[in-house]
Order: C-alpha cells, then sequence, then structure tokens
C-alpha cells in the first residue's frame, strides 16, 4: 500500500507531464479500438443499403431464403422420415440461426402432375394435367374471393380444395366441381372439389414467393394437414418435393450477423445433402452472394483503415516517447540517487511500470468510447476537413474494440518504459555527466533511420511506378477503388524519412548562419544562435513533430481531394449531364411477339424496312421544376463513316451546340481549347463535324476532309472535319489494348473507339429522325424529388432516368472513400492536437529550465522585450524552420505519390484522364489551424516570460 500511495503522490508531482502522456496513450487506444467500431458501423450501414438495392432492382426480397428437396421416387416409405428431420432442423436450428427477427416461416409440398377429369364426363379428350400444392398457415395469409374454406376432412369421400382465379380458367371449370383422378400411380379413385378462390391478403404480403401466384396457377391448393397425411404418411398422392420459405427482416441486418448468417446457409446446405444428392435439392438465398462479398470488404477495409492509421500511430509514438522521456529526465536524479543508495533496476522499474499500468488500464476502460465518439466523426465526413450532416452509423461496442485498445495500451505501456529502462542504467556520476553535455548525436542518427526510411520510401515509389505502367500498357483491371494500403504508409516513411534527413543537416545550417553574420548579429539574436545551435538535440522531437505533422496534413488533404474530385469527374463526365433521360417515341415498329400465348399471337410479324418514329415534344422537359437548361443528344453506336480510301464504324453524336454548351459537364483542361470554342466552330456551317484524334489517327482523317456518314438502312450523306477533339462528354477513347501488344509500343492499339459530333438538325434531315436522349441541367439548389414528382404530373413518358447526383451519392458513401476521408481528417487534427500539447509542454517545460539564466539576463539589463525577441527568434529557428520544411516535404510527398493513386481508378480505361488536386482552400485551413496553434502556444510562452522575476531567479540560483 505505501509504494502505491508513493507511486501516486510522484504521479502528483508531474500531474501536467502525466496528463500530457495520459492524453497520448488514451487517443492511441481510442484511435484503434475505433476501427472494429467503424468497420462494422459502415458496414452495416451499407450492406442495409445495398440489399434495398437489389430489391429494387431485381424485385426480389433480399430477406428471404428457400430451400427444397425432390423426394427419391423409388424410395416412397423414406419420404416421411427425410421430410421430418429436415423440417426439424429448419424449424429449430436454421429459424434462430439467422439471428434476425422471423418474419415468415413457409413450408409447402407438391405432388407429381397428375391427370384429373370431370366427374361424369364421358369425354376422354377432356383430361388435363395438374399437381396438389400446400402451404403451412396459408389461411392466414389470404382473403376468399369466392367461396369457402376448405374442410381438412374428406367430405362425403371427396377432399376440399382453393383454387386461383386463373386457375379455374386453367381448369375450364366452376366452384363444386367434382374431379376425378384418373392416375395409374393412384390406387383407387380418389375425388377433389374446388371450393374457394383465393388471393393475397394484401399486396404486401412476404408468405409468397411469387408475388402473382403464378406457381399456383396449374395446381389444387390442398390444407397443409390433410397433404401432409396424404402424400407422406398414408402415401396415397406421390410427393415430389418439400420445401422451406423463410422470410426476415433484412433492415435489421449488421454486419455481426453475416457469420451466422452463412453458418446457417451452410447448415441447411449439409442437411440437404444429408438427404439427397446435389442435383436432386435447391438452396437460394436472394442475399448470400452480396453477403458473402462483405467478409471480402471488411478485410480490405480493416487493412486500409490500418494503413491510414499508421502515420499517426507513428505520431502518437513519438509522442508519448517523448513524454515519457520529458519525465525519465525530470527524475533522472531522483533514479540516480536511488540507485547509488543500493535500489535494484527490477524495483525501479516496477514502481514505473505500475504507474504506467494505471494509465493504461484508465485508457482501457475509457478508450473504446472515445473510439466510439471518433467513429461519429468519421461517418459523418464527406472530404477532407469537411463534414456534412448524414444518418450516424449503427456503432456498438464489441469484445474486439476492447482486445484492440487492451493491444494499444501493451503497445503504449512498452513505448513508455524505453526512457525509464534507459535511465536505470546511468550511475549517478554518468548523469551529472550527461547532463554537461549539451549536444549529443539523436538515436535516430546513430542508426541512420532517415536514410533507412528514405531507401523504402523511394523503392516504393518505383514499384509503385511499374505497377502503374503495367496496368496502363497491358490493359489490366483492378477492381472498383482498389486502394492499397502500401500508398498510405511508403508516403509516410517519406514524410519521417526526409524531415529526420532535414534535421541531421539543420544543425550545419545553423553554424553556418552564425559563422555569416557572428559580428553583425544583435545580442538577443546572437544568444540564440548559440542556445539553438548548441541544443539542436533537445529540440529534435519537437520539430519532427510539427514536420510530421504539417507534411501529413498537406498530403492528407491532396490525396483526399484527389481521389474525392476524380472519382466526380469520373462520374459526371461518364453521365454528360445532371440528369440523362431517354424517352417513349411513337413509332410503326411491329409488337413484339408473345410467346407461350395463342398462336395466332406467336407470330412474328415483319419488320418495315425503315421504322418512323414520331418526335415527342421537347419544351415540357424544359418546364420541369429545377431544370435550369436541357439539350438533345443523339447517339447512335454503330454508325459507319467513309473518307477518301478509309472507312470503318464510329459513334455518331448528334447536338444543338447552344443547348449541349449550356447543359453538359466537361473539365476544361481536357481540350486545347474551351469546349464552347469547339462548338462555336462547328455553330456556323450545318455540314460541320469533330472527330475523335483516334478516327483522325487510325483512318489519317484530316481538318478539312469530306466524310460520309450514315448507317444501316440510311443512305451515307457529306459533312465536312471542321476540328479533331481528344475527348467528348460520355466519350471513352481508350482501346482495350491487346496483351499481345507490347507494354512499350507507342503506336496507337487500332482498334480505339472513334467519334464523330455533328448538327442534330442535319442529321435528322438527311439522314433519320430517331429517338434522342435529353440531358437536364438542374439549378442550384434543385433537387431530384422535385424534378420526379413534375415528371410525374406532367405524365411524361420517360424509361429509363441516369441521376448523376444519386450516382455521385452513392460514391461518396462507399466504405472505402468514408473511411479514407475520416480518417485522413481524424489523423490530422490528432496530429495536431498531440503536436500543440507537445509544443505547449516542451516550451513550458524549457523556460522553467532556463528560469535562471533568464534571470540572469535581465539582472544584467536586458529587457522585457529583448527577452521575448529571443523567444521569437528561437521559435523561428525551431517552430517556424519546422512549419516550412513541413509544407516543402508535404507537398514534395504530394507531387510523388499522389499521382500513384489512380490505380484506384482502372487506369487502363480511366476517363477522364487522372489529375492530381491540391486545393489552396485546404492548405488555407491547414496554415489556418497550425497558426493558430502556434499563436495561442507562444503567447502563453510570453506571457510566462513576461511574470519572470529578477529577485525569484537570483534565490532560485542561491538554492
Amino acid at each position: 500500500m505505501a509504494l502505491f500511495v508513493m507511486i501516486i503522490r510522484k504521479m502528483l508531482q508531474n500531474k501536467w507531464l502525466v496528463f500530457s502522456l495520459f492524453v497520448g496513450i488514451i487517443m492511441s487506444v481510442a484511435l484503434v479500438s475505433s476501427m472494429p467500431i467503424y468497420s462494422e458501423g459502415i458496414l452495416s450501414r451499407m450492406l442495409k443499403k445495398d440489399l434495398e438495392r437489389s430489391q429494387t432492382v431485381t424485385n426480389q426480397y433480399p430477406g428471404s431464403v428457400y430451400s427444397s428437396f425432390t423426394f427419391p421416387s423409388n424410395r416412397p416409405d423414406r419420404h416421411l422420415s427425410m421430410f421430418d428431420q429436415v423440417d426439424r432442423v429448419m424449424k429449430n436450428d436454421a429459424a434462430s440461426g439467422f439471428q434476425l427477427p422471423l418474419q415468415e416461416q413457409v413450408t409447402d409440398l407438391v405432388s407429381a402432375s397428375l391427370r384429373f377429369k370431370v366427374e361424369n364426363d364421358p369425354e376422354p379428350k377432356n383430361k388435363f394435367s395438374a399437381t396438389f400444392k400446400s402451404y403451412s398457415n396459408l389461411e392466414q395469409h389470404i382473403k376468399l374471393k369466392d367461396g369457402r374454406l376448405p374442410s381438412k376432412q374428406p367430405v362425403e369421400g371427396v377432399y376440399e380444395v382453393l383454387v386461383t382465379e386463373r386457375a379455374l380458367v386453367e381448369f375450364d371449370a366452376v366452384l363444386d366441381t367434382v374431379f376425378v383422378i384418373e392416375d395409374d400411380r393412384i390406387a383407387g379413385t380418389m375425388k377433389i372439389k374446388p371450393v374457394g378462390v383465393l388471393e393475397k391478403a394484401s399486396d404486401d404480403e412476404l408468405f409468397f414467393r411469387f408475388g402473382n401466384l403464378g406457381d399456383m396457377n396449374t395446381s389444387f391448393i390442398m390444407p397443409f394437414e390433410t397433404a401432409y397425411q396424404l402424400m407422406l404418411q398414408d402415401r396415397l398422392i406421390p410427393a415430389t418435393s418439400a420445401g422451406w420459405y423463410t422470410v426476415m427482416d433484412y433492415s435489421k441486418m449488421e454486419y455481426r450477423h453475416i457469420e451466422t448468417y452463412l453458418s446457417t446457409y451452410n447448415l441447411i446446405r449439409t442437411t440437404l445433402l444429408g438427404q439427397v444428392t446435389l442435383y436432386q435439392m435447391k438452396l437460394d438465398a436472394v442475399a448470400y452472394d452480396t453477403i458473402e462479398l462483405y467478409l471480402v470488404r471488411a478485410e480490405n477495409l480493416n487493412l486500409l483503415m490500418w494503413a491510414l492509421n499508421v502515420p499517426v500511430m507513428i505520431m502518437l509514438a513519438f509522442y508519448m516517447f517523448m513524454v515519457a522521456n520529458l519525465i525519465a529526465g525530470r527524475q533522472k536524479n531522483e533514479i540516480a540517487v536511488l540507485r547509488s543508495r543500493g535500489a535494484a533496476r527490477w524495483q525501479i522499474i516496477a514502481s514505473y511500470l505500475v504507474e504506467g499500468l494505471l494509465l493504461c488500464g484508465a485508457s482501457v476502460l475509457l478508450g473504446p468510447f472515445i473510439g466510439a465518439m471518433l467513429t461519429k466523426v468519421l461517418g459523418a465526413s464527406n472530404g477532407f476537413m469537411v463534414f456534412i450532416s448524414r444518418v450516424g452509423l449503427p456503432i456498438r461496442m464489441t469484445e474486439t474494440a476492447f482486445l484492440y485498445g487492451a493491444l494499444a495500451a501493451l503497445g503504449c505501456l512498452i513505448i513508455t518504459m524505453i526512457p525509464i529502462i534507459m535511465a536505470t542504467r546511468v550511475s549517478i556520476v554518468d548523469h551529472k555527466q550527461q547532463m554537461a553535455r549539451l549536444v549529443k548525436t539523436p538515436l535516430w542518427h546513430k542508426m541512420f533511420l532517415d536514410v533507412i526510411a528514405l531507401a523504402l520510401a523511394i523503392y516504393g515509389l518505383y514499384t509503385f511506378k511499374r505497377r502503374l505502367e503495367d496496368l496502363q500498357a497491358l490493359g489490366l483491371n483492378s477492381t472498383d477503388l482498389n486502394i492499397d494500403p502500401l500508398q498510405f504508409i511508403v508516403p509516410a516513411l517519406f514524410i519521417m524519412g526526409s524531415g529526420l534527413l532535414l534535421l541531421r543537416l539543420y544543425p550545419w545550417t545553423l553554424r553556418l548562419l552564425y559563422w555569416v553574420g557572428k559580428k553583425w548579429w544583435p545580442p538577443s539574436l546572437y544568444a540564440t544562435l548559440i542556445q539553438v545551435g548548441r541544443s539542436s538535440s533537445q529540440y529534435q522531437f519537437l520539430m519532427v513533430f510539427l514536420i510530421m505533422t504539417i507534411a501529413t496534413g498537406v498530403f492528407s488533404a491532396s490525396a483526399a481531394r484527389t481521389i474525392n474530385m476524380n472519382t466526380e469527374d469520373r462520374i459526371r463526365y461518364g453521365n454528360g449531364a445532371d440528369i440523362v433521360m431517354d424517352v417513349t417515341w411513337i413509332n410503326d415498329a411491329p409488337p413484339p411477339p408473345v410467346f407461350g400465348g395463342p398462336p395466332e399471337q406467336s407470330v412474328v410479324q415483319p419488320a418495315p424496312e425503315k421504322i418512323n418514329y414520331l418526335e415527342p415534344p421537347f419544351e415540357p422537359f424544359l418546364e420541369l421544376p429545377g431544370v435550369e437548361y436541357g439539350a438533345k443528344v443523339f447517339t447512335k453506336e454503330d454508325a459507319f463513316f467513309s473518307a477518301g480510301d478509309s472507312n470503318g464504324t464510329v459513334t455518331l453524336m448528334g447536338i444543338d451546340t447552344d443547348q449541349f454548351g449550356m447543359t453538359t459537364w466537361f473539365r476544361d483542361s481536357l481540350l486545347d481549347y474551351s469546349l464552347n470554342d469547339y462548338l462555336n466552330l462547328m455553330a456556323g456551317e450545318t455540314d460541320a463535324v469533330l472527330i475523335s484524334r483516334t478516327l483522325a489517327e487510325q483512318k489519317g482523317v484530316e481538318v478539312g476532309d469530306a466524310i460520309q456518314l450514315g448507317w444501316e438502312g440510311v443512305s451515307s450523306q457529306p459533312f465536312r472535319v471542321f476540328g479533331i477533339i481528344d475527348y467528348f462528354p460520355t466519350f471513352n477513347p481508350l482501346p482495350p489494348r491487346s496483351l499481345l501488344q507490347s507494354a512499350d509500343s507507342t503506336e496507337p492499339a487500332g482498334n480505339a473507339p472513334m467519334l464523330v459530333v455533328g448538327h442534330l438538325s442535319r442529321i435528322q434531315l438527311q439522314l433519320a429522325m430517331e429517338p434522342y436522349q435529353v440531358w437536364l441541367k438542374l439549378k442550384p439548389g434543385a433537387t431530384t424529388a422535385e424534378l420526379y414528382a413534375g415528371i410525374e404530373e406532367s405524365e411524361l413518358s420517360v424509361t429509363n432516368i441516369v441521376n448523376t447526383k444519386e450516382d455521385l451519392t452513392l460514391a461518396k458513401n462507399d466504405p472505402f472513400l468514408l473511411a479514407l476521408n475520416g480518417l485522413l481528417t481524424l489523423g490530422f487534427v490528432i496530429s495536431l492536437l498531440v503536436s500543440f500539447i507537445g509544443f505547449l509542454l516542451y516550451w513550458v517545460l524549457s523556460l522553467k529550465g532556463r528560469t535562471l539564466q533568464n534571470g540572469i539576463l535581465r539582472a544584467i539589463g536586458l529587457s522585457v522585450r529583448h527577452l521575448i525577441a529571443m523567444l521569437a527568434a528561437e521559435q523561428i529557428l525551431t517552430s517556424g524552420v519546422s512549419v516550412l520544411l513541413g509544407i516543402i516535404v508535404g507537398n514534395v510527398a504530394s507531387m510523388l505519390y499522389v499521382p500513384n493513386f489512380q490505380i484506384v481508378f482502372n487506369p487502363s480505361s480511366l476517363v477522364p484522364p487522372f489529375i492530381v488536386q491540391i486545393e489552396e482552400g485546404d492548405l488555407i485551413r491547414i496554415y489556418w489551424m497550425v497558426g493558430m496553434m502556434l499563436t495561442i502556444g507562444i503567447g502563453i510562452l510570453g506571457f510566462m516570460l513576461s511574470k519572470l522575476r529578477i529577485h525569484q531567479a537570483l534565490k532560485l540560483g542561491e538554492d
């Protein structure tokens, strides 16, 4: 107990240092523990959205699982036991195994197809085939359109059944018609009678696999208890299959349910395979493919998060080592005295270990909850240092989060104990000698860590360049948003190595500066240069902090902005405008054949030689709410051209130049001149066209050449080439390179897509009138909900809509982009926080340690103004230089490493080309935050210096 009290007292004596160390430990624990919390939260949200989107696209309910097997026809004696065994597993294990709210669980039985005829009907040709089907608890999910519910027992020897309205038509019968089964597989005579017509109780019933009840249209629906007895127990009717339809509330599905979902899926599969062969079973889980993919996504996301957190973890490790070193430095005299008085090293280390365990234990308890708060920040990020109001992530404290936190705390404990262990190796004599030596070489300079880090970073850069060249040259693909974690670790090594290398050279720069002006420097600057030059190793930690903080911030801002902007540009370029709509045109084309209908409907009518279209009015689209501009855009993918001796297939686009230029989105830097200049060039002549550079290079067509254009069924007409363009909205000029083509080949591939852009009016007049797309540009602040409501209100016949805003939102909600933006922002803020604490802590302790020196300077006549000038000069030579070096290193790292992020976007087919974005606003935001940090810190130090009293310093000297 006495030892514990001593440790607490010692911590209170250095409360600010201990508190600073605790901040570093708890931030490390929070940062690491936030990774599994964020990963589960964001994947849960994305899983739900993907399942909702899957339901919209496929029209299948994602929470449904249907399993069935076919009974072996040669072993009817086993049918009952097979069914009961599987049914027991499905109802007891599988239903609860998914760990999701159960909405429906349906068991069905299906008989073999049997021959029926109306009782007492002498015409043998009136026989028809049908099956018996039964569903458990069917009565609770239907309503009767006519008739009544059937009895579960035969009535006067007749079994009662239900039918759909369509089935009555198929059987050419009415209710209460008695049918007789005439089939060799039925012993004796069996009669059935439909007594009711069923329909769904409500349109949103999840009970039925097929919403239109189409699977019941050739079947008699028998009560489940009756079917169970006749097909399985008494074996009077041959059973064909049994199925189990389980419906769960997928909106409650989270990432933590994935493993149980997949294990239950495998349990069902194993159970079915235990009864029948693979070809006799069916297992259809609508969400299975989507859910299985998330295990891979989780691994990739965790890897990315570790990579993004590596620079921050390095910063925190530096910070904790610095604070622990300051604590050890202040107590080295005490440690040396204890060692000289006979205390063992392990006893001293044990006392500090207990102190570390207290801090780390508290961090493990509090850190994960702070990590959960950090997760909310990550979920609201929409860019580097940009936050928006977004639906919160589903946050859940997990055992994994506390395990990660405990491991992080263990790492922090090891880091903080290193200076203590080193301090216990020093005797009191060695300690006094070290205090007299202000200049000593830092450990990382002795071990050449700067050179090693730079070498690894340069090798990583070389590897990235080669990989990028291979992807571009060979046409290899990378998956969407495939962010390589090394793309963040390698630049962090470059930043750290560059910073340490510059600090290796910095003392020589100071000596040169001192030597150049030693005859002219004022006393304050002279003293500062001597102080900083002779004690340069004391500033190393602080300068490394600032360099890495600024450089990491600049690189993070550039990386996030580049990936975000290129993602947006790719979507906007590929779509062409805010809204792209396909519209129905009235035409004289024959209707498509109806297969499976009456013979007269299945006859394919011959198509006319030329289909005539009636153009719908365009003005209603311009009058839709929120629309600023609109354009007609005609695209013919398989048009053909001829120019001189060359000919081939091209994509032909027809536009109205004025409307198109105001409606479309286009990056100005893609062409030699602005897009509007090219549109104005062709606006004066109706036969003017623009051609792609791929067409000009592959076919030898030049400006001024005549070119004939047309397509199948349409005669070619003459046009003139007025300009050559590299890019045009929606046009991808990159060819799919053959793997046989040399990676070093500079010759055009010869199969690159080609484009011709002409006037829509001339194409319609001289070639043909065919449907075009409607492109719309929305006003700032306009919502797509208003637009959709306007389309519905105007009753416009729109068949398809491409919404760029929705595509952008979908891209920004990608868990990898969210993690990228959030963690880069979070990492910078944490780095800034620990740098501020380290900056303030170091200088406060430094000023306190130099109280006697400053007091003597005041006593010999140096004014407070000159003392503050000395402090300012010292700050410029340390903090100011660090900020400048951080800016330089960060920009160099951005220029070298950010271009490699185009690997993220499939570089072999990336359009528009990848560009590095360094937004001035992002840098101003970084510099403003760092400037505020330094200003506050210097203000506090200046205030402390102004309160210095000469008699206090002299009294300290006497002591």
